[in-house]
């Protein structure tokens, strides 16, 4: 056997030098063992086995500690892309301990490593989706923003080395129904893909230079995302320069053959993911690449393209150089879960409330004689933790929050109420018992869990594959919240989940309502800061509350008429991008100058308080003449959280690039609409009194597409 060249060792060549150097002394078995997810080792090159699975969707998951931030729908409301690009640096701070304490251990497994499956930038199309919880919501220009924010604080920003690989997901055309994802095809005009679909990858890719994509398990218009020609080469490789790698999403690549029945075997399954661009299987057919190349099915030269993609990756993440040369391998071990990451998790899990009812009753003061806390999801840390996610020590439950807030001189009492789903009798006697005894107000805490909506398979109460087929609150919990309202004690509602849930009864009942997601390890103190005035919730929905899925369309239908605010006819329960706060807000002086849609917004209430400040965009009537039934009614182009105290303003500034006015005609093709634009500056949609949107106007100039 020849000696080894240990080129590939020596920092001081250029990458594409050391990568080429190590892969041509591997042979084609090692090189088709290094395209599967449970990389095995090349002892004789030095090489270390490598599991390339890892997630951290809102925090390091499926690898004991770490900080347990919310879930990614939760984040999107807080419509702060800077707090979430801090969120994901502590994120990637705790990856890259865990890392490299693991190896210090000698200890290679799953969910140890550098190359991260996330995030899940779908968009949220339909309510239902049980992995919808997942992503940042309905809006394109919104999980765009958030997309790159978190890329951005995954991969930090040495000019030598990726802190981690961060791998937005799953491109393209995916959110359900999670029950025919394996056999699914998503058939959607090029218009519908420029304009709903693609913007937040290409952003990711473009802006963010996220190193890694995965494709989905579905088939977009016949061709299967994980091996796909128009996604992974024409569109990914050759419109956008994406020069990273991409991931099947796993076992995807067995769906070709075992589902979709595009190929007939797995070695014919592995050559179409090689030849059309999927360099890594998560999964097991690439097993057959050796047997395909010798079959004649795919080259060992297209196998070389992938694996030198592979070991780039390995290389920019700093893996085969000294750790003195790799600024992010001092990152020390108590870093992971350290005090100034749990409160973040804390702000975070505060700026994610969204208080969507409040006739006066919040905040409640602090020194109430008797509390009683009913509901499922009172004590229910699965309510914090939501899907992919990880375990800190010391999760706090609503109960906790409360139990901590209020005075010492106060009783505070906490019942289950009922079960989350089951069909079991409310608790009617112990609730009677403990109203007796002059409760002062009641706070009850109902939702769902992860068990109710989830990834395929996995959830009660579903369509059978993890997606809701109601939007209903779960079991008897909508018995509950009647019986305790009938008592005629002031009654709070905090409501958990990762999705809409129809608060028809409630809005029209209830005096306060506070939406609080799937809220992480501090999300019971974040709740009490808010129901206890410590802190005003100022989070904004990133996802429209149908009053009704008959107001929905099919949930197999892509094409997105009906769908969303952009696109729908229907009055919501709650609109995208509502939310109000314990003060008032007020707009004023809107203007377009310098590229850019100005407002003043001044507090205008006796107490400081965040706002979320949104910029929406309607076009002319030229517009719904080039884009046809698909012309968006209005569209998110900006958005700023700013702080302010009693009586103080601010200006808040938007830039109108000519990509922002874009829309698609019924051809695919970006263009702008002749005319008179109007820029709306609010707290929320326009139209809406709570958002008290300004207006300016502007005439954009065209551009030939």
């Amino acid at each position: 056997m020849s000696e080894v060249d240990r080129r590939y060792l020596d920092t001081r060549l250029p990458l594409d030098q050391r990568v080429d150097c190590l892969v041509s002394q591997m042979s084609l078995a090692e090189k088709c063992g290094q395209m599967l997810h449970e990389a095995p080792a090349v002892e004789r090159l030095g090489i270390p086995a490598y599991n390339w699975w890892n997630e951290c969707l809102h925090g390091v998951a499926r690898a004991g500690k770490a900080t347990v931030f919310p879930q990614a729908i939760g984040m999107a409301a807080s419509f702060n892309d800077e707090l979430l690009f801090r969120v994901a640096t502590a994120i990637s701070d705790e990856a890259r301990a865990k890392h490299h304490q693991a190896l210090k251990q000698g200890y290679h497994g799953q969910y140890f490593g550098l190359t991260y499956w996330s995030p899940n930038i779908n968009l949220f199309r339909d309510p239902r989706w049980g992995r919808g919880q997942e992503t940042y919501g309905e809006d394109p220009f919104l999980t765009a923003r958030m997309g790159v924010a978190f890329v951005r604080g995954l991969q930090g920003d040495d000019p030598k080395h990726l802190k981690l690989v961060a791998t937005p997901k799953h491109y393209a055309v995916h959110s359900g129904p999670e029950s025919e994802r394996h056999v699914f095809d998503a058939v959607v005009s090029r218009q519908v893909m420029n304009d709903t679909y693609l913007p937040a990858f290409e952003a990711t890719v473009r802006e963010a230079k996220a190193a890694s994509i995965m494709g989905a398990y579905n088939r977009v218009n016949g061709e299967p995302c994980c091996a796909s020609p128009t996604l992974l080469t024409k569109i990914l490789r050759q419109d956008w320069g994406f020069e990273g790698y991409v991931v099947s999403d796993c076992w995807a690549l067995r769906d070709l053959h075992e589902h979709h029945k595009i190929t007939k075997s797995a070695a014919e399954s592995a050559a179409l993911g090689v030849k059309h661009g999927c360099d890594l299987n998560c999964g097991c057919s690439y097993e057959e690449l050796l047997t395909a190349v010798k079959q004649g099915l795919v080259s060992e030269a297209e196998v070389d393209v992938c694996v030198k993609r592979l070991f780039t990756a390995r290389m920019r993440l700093g893996m085969f150089d000294p750790p003195e040369e790799v600024s992010h391998a001092s990152i020390p071990p108590e870093v992971v879960n350290c005090p100034g990451h749990i409160e973040l998790a804390r702000e975070m899990a505060r700026q994610s409330l969204v208080l969507l009812k409040n006739d006066g009753l919040l905040p409640l003061p602090k020194e109430l004689n008797r509390v009683l806390v009913v509901g499922p999801n009172a004590q229910n840390v699965d309510a914090l933790l939501a899907n992919y996610n990880g375990f800190a020590p010391n999760m706090v439950t609503p109960f906790d929050g409360i139990l901590e807030k209020l005075s010492v001189g106060s009783s505070v009492h906490c019942v289950k109420g009922c079960d989350l789903y089951h069909d079991e009798p409310v608790q009617k006697t112990q609730i009677n018992w403990h109203l007796a005894k002059d409760t002062d107000a009641v706070i009850a805490v109902l939702g769902n869990t992860t068990e109710l909506e989830g990834e395929e398979g996995e959830v009660a109460l579903s369509d059978g594959g993890g997606d809701r087929n109601r939007l209903a609150l779960p079991g008897r919990q909508q018995e509950l919240l009647e019986f305790l309202l009938a008592s005629g004690k002031p009654v709070v509602l905090v409501v958990m989940g990762g999705s809409p849930i129809d608060l028809s009864w409630a809005q029209e009942h209830v005096r306060a309502i506070l939406f609080a997601w799937y809220p992480g390890e501090q999300g019971g103190a974040a709740i009490a800061d808010a129901v206890f005035g410590d802190d005003s919730p100022a989070g904004r929905l990133p996802i429209t509350f149908p009053k009704s899925l008959a107001d929905l369309p099919p949930m197999r239908d892509y094409s997105m008429l009906g769908r969303t605010y952009r696109y729908s006819e229907a009055e919501p329960l709650y609109p995208f991008g509502y939310g109000l706060t314990y003060t008032t807000f007020e707009y004023s002086a809107a203007r377009v100058e310098d590229g850019a849609a100005i407002a003043t917004v001044t507090n205008v209430g006796q107490r400081a308080s965040d706002e979320v400040a949104q910029c929406y965009l309607e076009r002319p009537a030229s517009a719904a003449e080039m884009a046809g039934p698909l012309c968006p009614k209005r569209s998110l182009v900006g958005f700023t959280r700013v702080r302010l105290e009693p009586g103080k303003g601010a200006d808040v500034r938007f830039p109108l690039p000519l990509e922002r006015l874009v829309i698609y005609d019924q051809e695919g093709r970006p263009v702008i609409a002749p005319g008179e634009h109007r820029a709306y500056i609010g707290g929320g949609q326009p139209h809406r009194p709570e958002s008290g949107a300004v207006a300016a106007t502007f005439t954009p100039v065209p551009f030939d597409s």
